[in-house]
């Protein structure tokens, strides 16, 4: 048997394998004796030469076996038959036994070895993920800059307007007032007559906060519009008199954020007020359907004919809620009328109203959206909303 086979037949734990013997080789000499008696003798002359070594053999081991063995005698080993028959000169047996190799016991178990630790690291790996499961590490959070604090407009603008109101209120029968208005809104241990010569009187009517211009380091400029009651001013020194009057005053007040509030850190400014608005740009103009518009004209008129008596409700589509206006108010008559281009169930339309107020008569401007409604076999369009001012 070669190497290799022996050291799979060893890993696999198998039998040796033992060799079939020949027919040709098989020990015929003797015949088979029973148990304790030795085979009879058969003669050379019928012995076939090939198995001659065996029946030679034969009476060798038969003669070991009932030979006495001496109680001092050393066990006998393997190469003892081959001593023997070198000195009795007898032929020698004709087998040989090998012993087993030393690398193939080696290999044998080093693939047990390798076998077992390979089973050995499955099993605690496998334990070790019951008490102690893999984890995801940890994912940080990125770090994100954070904006700073808005500027208080709300805030910078409803003190500026105050201030504004008691600034440019004075009264030279009551100067203390003035004063006592202005303390609330600036800092401790400042001028509240803020260069007021204590002379004349104005009232304020209204004041409206505009722009807030960032300085920064917390610091504002705040515009104020202010309506005021200018008083009459009588004919002196070669200049006419002036009659009452109510004007737009435009001031510019200086805000300070501190501590949470807003403080007036100097005196303001007088500013003009602009007389007119910018120039708009270009638009364009939408177009119209005249036929929707010829067919919902009279839906329209009579809706703000109801509209004016405050009983819109009548006429309105399902659903739609318009507050109705205020009392004398009648419709003098619907201009115009024209539905923008489009389809559908919802449609809508501008319309040029003329109201009158007592003997005044007003035009104004409306969007007016409408819809279908339909109801058994009839259909009609009514109101469902209305806006004042067009875009």
């Amino acid at each position: 048997m070669s190497t290799f086979k022996k050291i799979v037949w060893k890993v696999l734990n198998l039998p040796d394998p033992k060799p079939k013997p020949r027919p040709q080789d098989a020990p015929s000499a003797a015949a088979p004796a029973s148990d304790g008696e030795a085979p009879a003798a058969v003669p050379a002359a019928q012995v076939p030469a090939g198995a001659q070594a065996w029946v030679a053999a034969g009476k060798r081991v038969q003669s070991d076996r009932t030979a006495p063995v001496s109680v001092e005698e050393p066990p006998r080993s393997q190469s003892a038959p081959k001593r023997r028959s070198a000195e009795t000169g007898q032929q020698a047996a004709p087998w040989r036994v090998e012993e087993e190799n030393s690398g193939t016991k080696a290999l044998v178990k080093l693939g047990r070895v390798t076998l077992w630790i390979v089973v050995g690291l499955a099993v605690v790996t496998g334990v070790r993920s019951w008490f102690w499961p893999n984890q995801a590490p940890a994912t940080v959070a990125p770090q994100v800059k954070a904006a700073p604090p808005a500027y208080p407009v709300q805030q910078a603008q409803a003190v500026a307007g105050r201030f504004a109101f008691s600034y440019l209120t004075w009264d030279e029968a009551n100067p203390q007032a003035r004063n006592q208005a202005l303390a609330r809104d600036m800092p401790q241990g400042q001028d509240t007559a803020q260069g007021w010569n204590a002379k004349g009187k104005q009232d304020v009517v209204t004041v409206v906060p505009g722009a807030v211009t960032e300085l920064g380091d917390s610091r504002s400029r705040v515009h104020i519009d202010v309506l005021v009651n200018a008083p009459a001013v009588p004919a002196k020194d070669q200049q006419p008199a002036k009659p009452a009057e109510q004007r737009w005053v435009g001031l510019e007040v200086p805000v300070l954020i501190t501590s949470d509030r807003a403080v007036v850190t100097g005196a303001p400014g007088i500013v003009g007020v602009p007389t007119s608005g910018p120039a708009l740009p270009a638009q364009k103009a939408k177009n119209s359907d005249a036929p929707m518009s010829d067919q919902t004209k009279s839906v329209v008129s009579g809706f703000f004919t109801e509209y004016a008596k405050g009983e819109a409700d009548g006429v309105m589509a399902p659903g739609a809620v318009i507050p109705p206006l205020p009392a004398g108010m009648t419709l003098g008559t619907v201009q115009s009328w024209t539905v923008d281009e489009g389809s559908g169930d919802k449609r809508t339309g501008t319309a040029v109203v003329v109201w009158k107020i007592g003997p005044t008569e007003l035009e104004q401007s409306y969007r007016v959206d409408i819809t279908r409604v339909v109801a058994a076999s009839a259909e009609r369009w009514q109101v469902a909303d209305v806006h004042g001012g067009t875009s």
